[in-house]
């Protein structure tokens, strides 16, 4: 058990500097306006495609998927298979009209519809709550466990991580950020696949003795859960499916992160290519992390190796990699850890700053800002947000705030499914209105938050709340807009190319 060598440091640093020259590398031609936020149409779809699902895929998943694997389930693994309503859903529904649109956020798209700026900016101060917290906690989490298992202190990662994305997305915008994504989730497909075919090749029997224990003993389903349960709100791997699928749809639907993506092009075909290669990339990478977690099982369980230091569930993967792996190697698999955070974190600067900037500046400002200044501004913000998640993360780092951080990371779980239930109202209504959105954005976020803090989770399981949002967003919104229309005596149509029904 050789650990973090200094070999491993320097690859490690090699990779770092590497991903940063990447970056400057790509922001060479200066990009004004909505360049800076949409990239200059040059990046081809497939770029794209791995930018959304290394931005999808963060730190957090790369360490708990092999944990719950290696925890003695598969029943997770199912919520990939989500995958499989959120891709065609969306597909079939949204792109079409995103592209006709030409929007610029994903909140734009609520500002056209509802014809109401207040949704198009209370849309985007939810969306900018939320991947605050999630830039904070994602680089404070792997930082806090490739801490320990380098031996080098925790600040010090967390800065070094922070910096290096604020400066390509400071510099380049959206295009210098898409290109390092796909670098990074280049690293991290490419080392995880290569950590399992070590892993099998060290193991007795190899591959056939991680299937025998999978179906013998390391089971794929847990004892307790049904395949269907009437009571829909309940635990099932039905209601798993579904509710995984619900919550990938509404990140791809109003999350500004996934959507800015979505930006770079009008092309439908590019956009169908690159939904369909990033669900095959998730489901991919996520069968890969389960056969590694019930490998370590078989490596440690049940062959005897000798467990490394700090092999709690959580850290079992990165343990292995770090006491396991020969030198050298260990810094590739490590740097692949950091590369699923910087990713996500350079996304959410560069998210922020586009809405921010376009979403809210742009929509209180009294003169149309030039694109010089939309520029200056998404530079500024992608800074001062940079700055102040490396604070908090540091913060999340030492302690005293276990309880502030449990609350707000549920919070950030039901930011998008309340979004999503008023972009279903919108696309899938014809007689939705600006009043009946807003007082359905209202409703959902009061019974969500009831829910989610004064209900027992083991009568209504967190995988239902987007579809009771969207439902509550529905039934609500629709009521709430025909009253009004008739109180008022008025009969609004739909902006052309905003609902699934076209013009």
């Amino acid at each position: 058990m050789q650990g973090f060598t200094k070999i491993d440091l320097i690859i490690l640093i090699a990779y770092l500097s590497a991903v940063l020259f990447a970056g400057l590398h790509f922001s060479k031609r200066e990009m004004k306006g909505k360049e800076y936020f949409k990239g200059d149409g040059t990046v081809p779809w497939w770029v794209t495609s791995v930018s959304i699902f290394a931005t999808l895929l963060s730190p957090i998943s790369f360490l708990s998927l092999a944990g719950n694997s290696y925890a003695g389930t598969w029943i997770m693994w199912f919520a990939q298979l989500g995958m499989l309503v959120a891709i065609p859903f969306t597909i079939r529904f949204f792109l079409p009209i995103y592209s006709k649109l030409g929007i610029d956020t994903a909140y734009h798209y609520l500002e056209i519809r509802f014809k109401s700026k207040g949704l198009r900016i209370l849309g985007a101060v939810m969306f900018i709550i939320y991947q605050v917290g999630r830039m904070s906690i994602i680089m404070y989490l792997p930082c806090m466990v490739l801490s320990k298992l380098m031996g080098v202190n925790v600040n010090i990662l967390i800065i070094i991580m922070g910096v290096i994305a604020i400066i390509y997305s400071y510099t380049g915008g959206l295009k210098s950020v898409l290109w390092t994504d796909f670098i990074q989730g280049a690293v991290l497909l490419v080392g995880v696949t290569f950590g399992l075919i070590y892993l099998l090749a060290h193991i007795n029997g190899g591959m056939g003795a991680v299937m025998e224990q999978l179906a013998n003993n390391h089971k794929l389903l847990a004892v307790d859960q049904p395949l269907f349960d009437a009571n829909i709100f309940r635990d099932s791997i039905f209601l798993l499916i579904v509710g995984a699928g619900l919550n990938t749809m509404g990140s791809y639907v109003s999350s500004q992160d996934i959507v800015q993506r979505f930006t770079t092009t009008t092309d439908t075909k590019q956009l169908n290519k690159m939904m369909v290669a990033n669900g095959c990339l998730s489901i991919f990478i996520a069968t890969v992390f389960y056969l590694i977690g019930t490998g370590l099982y078989v490596f440690y369980q049940v062959q005897g190796n000798m467990l490394p230091p700090a092999a709690q569930q959580d850290q079992i993967f990165a343990s292995w990699i770090a006491f396991e792996l020969p030198v050298g190697v260990t810094g590739i698999l490590l740097a692949a850890i950091y590369a699923a955070a910087q990713s996500t974190l350079s996304t959410g600067l560069n998210s922020v700053a586009s809405s921010w900037t376009l979403d809210i500046q742009a929509r209180i400002n009294k003169k149309e800002l030039s694109f010089e200044k939309q520029t200056k501004i998404g530079q500024n913000v992608s800074l001062i947000v940079g700055i102040f998640a490396i604070v908090v993360a540091i913060v999340l780092a030492h302690g005293g705030v276990k309880s502030a951080y449990e609350w707000f990371n549920g919070f950030m779980g039901l930011v998008l499914g309340i979004l999503v239930g008023t972009f279903v109202l919108g696309a899938f209504t014809k007689v939705a209105n600006k009043f009946g959105a807003t007082l359905a954005f209202i409703a959902a976020s009061c019974v969500m938050v009831y829910i989610k803090y004064f209900v027992d989770p083991a009568k209504i399981s967190f995988w239902s709340y987007s579809i009771i949002s969207i439902a509550v967003s529905l039934v609500v919104g629709l009521v709430a807009s025909v009253a009004w229309a008739k109180i008022k005596g008025i009969k609004e149509e739909p902006p052309a190319n905003t609902t699934i029904y076209g013009d």
